[in-house]
């Protein structure tokens, strides 16, 4: 038995990773924002957009941990040579946080060509956000809304442009619970996460829908969606048990480089060009749950986000 996993291993570390992006799309000239690329597979998006041309992109990453942003900025700006990597503070769990990041990245910045929306919370014991959220709910969908309707109109201006929404095969198991949307009634948090993560898909496509039925065919400002597979990150880190699994079983887990690639796809893959309110795993195109294709509860869950954040995004 060791004998044949030992043969066996490389074949099943290249199933283990995936499709990787072959795309060799340059970025001169563009400007990209990755919330949560201090860590994981946000930082290998980061590293490998900031590599693409010899007068690359400038590669904002928005982040909570200014510290651990700015030694991972320090990292890549030294790898690749591009010193337009820039760090800016962004707290999705506040979204005071959120309307200063955006008040400043408009203030600063006259273009933005990619938004990649990629931080998020998985299994925390229950908690809110700064403005009463569900931690989950919070973080994962409701900030990253807010974010991308305060960037909507920048986007549109440097169309060609396009919005990555990094979701998870984990929103097969959710479900919108209208009736108890922030877990006051009942909580569960690996639940919790896979509710979020069902959100996003279906923001994803209600968001491609507006966009395609208003804006699409005059900007070219598309909206997908993707699953990065099972990394091997620190996303795990709120549940002891789920991180002594993920390194026990760590080989059949892609790498951070491995996981970041549906999410560099999304972001530069020339095919994509006018392809919006898809989801994608390993680089293709992949299965969206029956409650992800719902368009009536995307179209309710718009309504209640915006509800409560207290925007008008008609």
């Amino acid at each position: 038995v060791p004998v044949l996993l030992f043969v066996a291993a490389p074949y099943i570390r290249r199933y283990v990773a995936g499709g990787r992006c072959k795309s060799t799309a340059r970025l001169e000239g563009k400007v990209v924002i990755i919330t949560g690329a201090n860590t994981g597979i946000g930082k290998e998006t980061a590293r490998d957009l900031a590599q693409r041309g010899k007068c690359s992109a400038r590669v904002i990453i928005a982040c909570r941990d200014i510290a651990k942003a700015e030694a991972a900025a320090s990292e890549i700006r030294a790898e690749t040579g591009n010193q337009q990597v820039i760090v800016k503070k962004l707290d999705l769990a506040d979204t005071k946080s959120i309307r200063e990041f955006a008040e400043n990245f408009l203030a600063e910045e006259k273009e933005l060509h990619v938004l990649i929306n990629n931080a998020g919370v998985m299994l925390c014991p229950y908690s809110k956000t700064a403005d009463g959220f569900e931690m989950h709910l919070g973080v994962n969908h409701l900030g990253h809304f807010l974010l991308t309707f305060l960037l909507l109109e920048c986007l549109k201006q440097s169309a060609p442009a396009r919005i990555v929404n990094v979701s998870s095969l984990a929103h097969h198991g959710g479900r919108i619970r209208f009736h108890d949307l922030h877990g006051e009634k009942s909580y569960n948090r690996g639940l919790a996460y896979c509710h979020s993560k069902l959100a996003n898909v279906l923001f994803t496509r209600e968001l491609a829908r507006r966009l395609q039925g208003k804006f699409q065919r005059q900007v070219g400002l598309t909206a997908n969606a993707l699953h990065p597979g099972s990394v091997s990150s620190e996303l795990v880190r709120h549940s002891l048990v789920m991180t002594w699994v993920w390194k026990i079983f760590s080989f059949f887990l892609k790498t951070p480089c491995e996981g970041a690639q549906t999410s560099i796809y999304c972001a530069v893959a020339e095919e994509l060009e006018s392809v919006t309110g898809q989801y994608f795993s390993d680089c293709q195109p992949a299965y969206v749950s029956p409650r992800g294709r719902d368009d009536e509860t995307a179209k309710k869950l718009w309504r209640v986000s915006c509800e409560l954040l207290g925007i008008q995004w008609d």
